[in-house]
């Protein structure tokens, strides 16, 4: 239970400290907002948990194929927001964008036969 209270402790302030960079510079922010730091937490708790190479590497291939639909956050999140839509609203149309494209990312690896 220590264990895990750790990881959520260590994440939480990862998520912190991007927000706090980010309210000082938006660039720095986005540059520490788009490190796999979160990935390499899931990844270092994986294997420290598994000691199992294998689920790490499915876990890195899926991260990979899975960054790329949720680019469409980062796009239509701001178009909407630099056309005069409200946050939420805004926010809430760029989530299903990217619900959507994650559905369409999940059926086009299926079509050719990648599994994850």
């Amino acid at each position: 239970m220590a264990y895990a209270a750790i990881k959520v402790l260590l994440t939480a302030l990862l998520v912190v400290a991007i927000s706090e960079v980010a309210k000082r510079s938006s660039v720095l922010g986005g540059l520490v907002a788009s490190l796999p730091l979160t990935s390499l937490l899931a990844i270092i708790w994986l294997y420290g948990e598994t000691g199992d190479a294998s689920k790490v590497a499915q876990l890195s291939t899926s991260v990979f194929w899975y960054v790329l639909p949720s680019l469409v956050l980062f796009i239509v999140l701001p178009l909407l927001l630099t056309r005069g839509f409200g946050f939420w609203p805004s926010l809430l149309i760029a989530s299903a964008a990217t619900f959507a494209a994650y559905l369409l990312m999940t059926a086009v690896l299926a079509r050719f036969g990648i599994t994850l």
